[in-house]
C-alpha cells in the first residue's frame, strides 16, 4: 500500500513524527509538504493530497493542519475524496470499515503522536466492510 502524507505549519512537527515512526516500520510515505514550520495555507495541501488520491498515485493519504477540521473540509471538496477527521480508536475502525476513507485527517495541535500513530494503525489494519456501507457512499457521490 503506498501512504501519501501532508500538512500546513499546524501538522508539520506531527507529519515529520509519522513519516520517521513509518519508515522505521519500513513504510516510506510520500511527502507532499510543507517541509517547515512556516506559515502556510491548508487548502493547497488539501487540493494537492486530493488530485494525488484521485490519480492514483497513492492508496491512502494522511493530512494534518491545526484541527483537523479546515484541511479535511477542503479535501472533501473533491469528488471521490473522503477524508476523514480520526479523533479516537472508534472513529478509526470506523473511518476504514463503514466510509471507506481514502485520508485520514489529525490535528496537529489537538492531538498527541503516540495516539495519531496507534489511530494510523487501526486504520490500516481495518477491513471495508462493503454492503449497504457502500450504497450509502453511493449516494455520497451523487450530486446534490
Amino acid at each position: 500500500m503506498k501512504i501519501a502524507i501532508a500538512a500546513d505549519h499546524g501538522g508539520f512537527e506531527m507529519k515529520e513524527t509519522l513519516k520517521a515512526h513509518f519508515a522505521a516500520q519500513n513504510m516510506p510515505l510520500d511527502d507532499l509538504g510543507t517541509f517547515s514550520d512556516e506559515s502556510v495555507d491548508y487548502p493547497d495541501f488539501a487540493h494537492k493530497m486530493a488530485d494525488y488520491i484521485l490519480q492514483k498515485k497513492a492508496d491512502l493519504g494522511i493530512l494534518i493542519c491545526g484541527t483537523g477540521i479546515g484541511i479535511s473540509i477542503a479535501a472533501n471538496r473533491h469528488k471521490g475524496i473522503r477524508a476523514a477527521l480520526v479523533y479516537n480508536e472508534f472513529a478509526a475502525q470506523m473511518a476504514k470499515e463503514h466510509n471507506n476513507a481514502n485520508i485520514i485527517v489529525f490535528g496537529g495541535r489537538t492531538m498527541n503522536a503516540a495516539d495519531v500513530v496507534k489511530y494510523c494503525h487501526i486504520f490500516l489494519n481495518s477491513t471495508f466492510q462493503g454492503g449497504r456501507h457502500q450504497n450509502r457512499i453511493h449516494k455520497i457521490e451523487q450530486e446534490c
